[in-house]
This record gives structure tokens, C-alpha cells and sequence, in this order.
């Protein structure tokens, strides 16, 4: 049988949101067996910025949710934090609020850490905020890994964080002003960087086809995941949702936007059309195309294989 999926960045599911602070038992339980029915096994539960008081209080709501029942414990295997450490310039802070941004410290880093109960395996931030080695490596010796994204981090920035031990770049390609130096962006820094593993959305919407053709060429064999930043419209239909604070419209053709802007807000895929969009779009056979979905994500977070979970 083959491997269930593994979705490292799942901010809600099947009408729910896991950022709001009303979550219940039912509900989490609810979105966990839509999830199942679409073949995901693993998921990182992901929260996203908010004041570190907010962060600290709505990991321990969920970890008492997490705990009622056994699928939430088998399907939420660890969060993923992305932010508060991101950047607040227009452009790279997407759909998050730039308000709650700020720069990384230990005793932050402590209280989400146990705040999470151990349970804290990811975290998205923007190595140009200064203390973001330090922060970074106290992460790493915990088992936490570090993406960058939402970032505009230069050439010796992306080193310290490297050095430091940073491994992976959250959906690349998207977070990003819609204009960019044609050569010196921060995209092109990271698909150069061949130590980190890069995550991309193939939905067709947050990267055309053609141009998730060419980032997974850029980068080196086994160094390409793939994830759905879902929020509460995934395996839900056309409507209106939540994420947190924000209100977002989802229609007939998928894409996710906070009413009257453009900008993309999370994705309303699933894993499965995730993996058949990565046959489709790159022309991968169904086993490669899996296993980036799933072994391969579970390798690059340090857990056991899917398959042999």
C-alpha cells in the first residue's frame, strides 16, 4: 500500500479553522476525517502569526484537543509556526498581519516551545530580523526545523541562517511583491541555495505550471517538497471562510482572496490533487510524485517514513 500523505503547512480543513480560538474536540475531529478521507495521515497543524501571548495560549487549547482523541494524535504529528517572525514589509508579509511581527528571541522561542509540549517541529521566519542565529540554533537543538519564508533576507543573512541550521524555504516563489529586481530577489537567492530543501504549492494558481516546471529544475534531486497551505475551504465547497482575524472568499475556481484584493490567502487543495498536480504539471511518475508528498516530507522534519508509521 502506498504511503499517505504528509502535509507540513495545514491551516484548517473541511470548513474549519484552526486559528480560531473556539475550536472544539468536534470540530478538530471533524476536519481530521476529511483530511483522512483525502489520504493524509500527517499533517504539521500550523498557526500563524499572532502576538506571542495568542500563539502560546491557542498551541495549549489545541494540544488539551489533541489529546481527547486518538486520530487527532495519529493525524497531528507537531505545529508549524509561520511567523510571527516574518517580514512586515508590504509584499512579503502576504495574508499575515505586519502589526504582530517582530524579531526572534530565546525566551519567545522557550514559551512556544513549551507552550507546544514538545510538539513544536517547524518554524517559518525571516533570518533578517536581527537574533535569528540565536534563535535558530536553540530551534535546531530542540529537533525544531527552520524554513525561510516571507522574507527579503540578502546573500550573508541566508548564510547565518544556514550556519545556524536552516533547512527548508516555506512555498517559495510566493510571498513576494508582484515586482522584483530581475536578477537580485529573493527567489532566485533561495533556488541558489542548493543546502536548502525548497516547498512549493502545486496548485497551478500560486505558481503557474511552467514556472513550478522550472524552480524544481533549479533545484537539486530529492531537495523539492510539496505542501498545500490549506486553509478551511480545503475538501470544503465555494464560500466564505476564516483564517484568524481575516475574512476570505473562495470560489468555483479554488483561489483563495481576502474580498477585494488580489493577493493569494492559503489554498483550498488537498494532498491527493496536490499529488496528481505534480504528475500533471512536471511529468513525475506517480511514485516520485508520492513520495515528495509523503516520505520524503517526513524525512526532511525528522519522523519516521509514512509508510512505516
Amino acid at each position: 500500500m502506498s504511503a499517505p500523505f504528509f502535509d507540513l503547512q495545514v491551516n484548517g480543513f473541511a470548513g474549519i479553522d484552526y486559528q480560531r480560538d473556539d475550536l472544539t474536540a468536534v470540530t478538530l475531529e471533524h476536519s481530521l476525517r476529511a483530511l483522512h478521507a483525502h489520504r493524509t495521515g500527517r499533517i504539521l497543524l500550523t498557526l500563524i502569526s499572532d502576538s506571542i501571548d495568542r500563539l502560546c495560549a491557542r498551541l495549549e487549547h489545541i494540544g488539551r484537543l489533541r489529546e481527547q482523541h486518538e486520530l487527532a494524535r495519529q493525524i497531528i504529528v507537531g505545529y508549524h509556526l509561520e511567523g510571527p517572525w516574518l517580514s512586515p514589509k508590504p509584499g512579503y508579509h502576504g495574508a499575515h498581519d505586519p502589526r504582530v511581527m517582530t524579531a526572534p528571541t530565546v525566551a519567545d522561542f522557550e514559551r512556544l516551545w513549551n507552550a507546544s509540549a514538545g510538539l513544536l517541529r517547524l518554524i517559518t521566519l525571516a533570518p533578517e530580523w536581527p537574533g535569528s542565529p540565536e534563535v535558530i540554533a536553540l530551534a535546531t537543538h530542540h529537533g525544531v526545523r527552520i524554513a525561510i519564508g516571507h522574507s527579503n533576507a540578502n546573500d550573508p543573512q541566508i548564510d547565518d541562517a544556514i550556519a545556524a541550521g536552516a533547512t527548508l524555504c516555506t512555498h517559495l516563489g510566493n510571498a513576494v511583491p508582484l515586482q522584483l529586481h530581475r536578477h537580485d530577489n529573493i527567489v532566485q537567492r533561495l533556488l541558489g541555495r542548493d543546502e536548502l530543501t525548497a516547498v512549493f504549492i502545486p496548485d497551478g494558481i500560486h505558481l503557474p505550471p511552467f514556472t513550478l516546471r522550472n524552480f524544481v529544475r533549479a533545484k537539486p534531486p530529492g531537495k523539492v517538497l510539496f505542501t498545500t497551505d490549506c486553509m478551511a475551504a480545503a475538501g470544503a465547497p465555494a464560500g466564505r471562510y476564516s483564517l484568524g482575524a481575516h475574512a476570505l472568499e473562495v470560489g468555483d475556481d479554488r483561489v483563495v482572496r481576502e474580498p477585494g484584493k488580489q493577493s493569494f490567502a492559503g489554498s483550498a487543495l488537498t494532498m491527493d490533487q496536490a499529488e496528481a498536480n505534480v504528475r500533471a504539471f512536471l511529468g513525475w511518475p506517480a511514485e516520485q510524485a508520492r513520495y515528495a508528498c509523503s516520505d520524503a516530507v517526513a524525512r526532511a522534519l525528522g519522523f519516521d517514513p509514512v509508510s512505516s508509521a
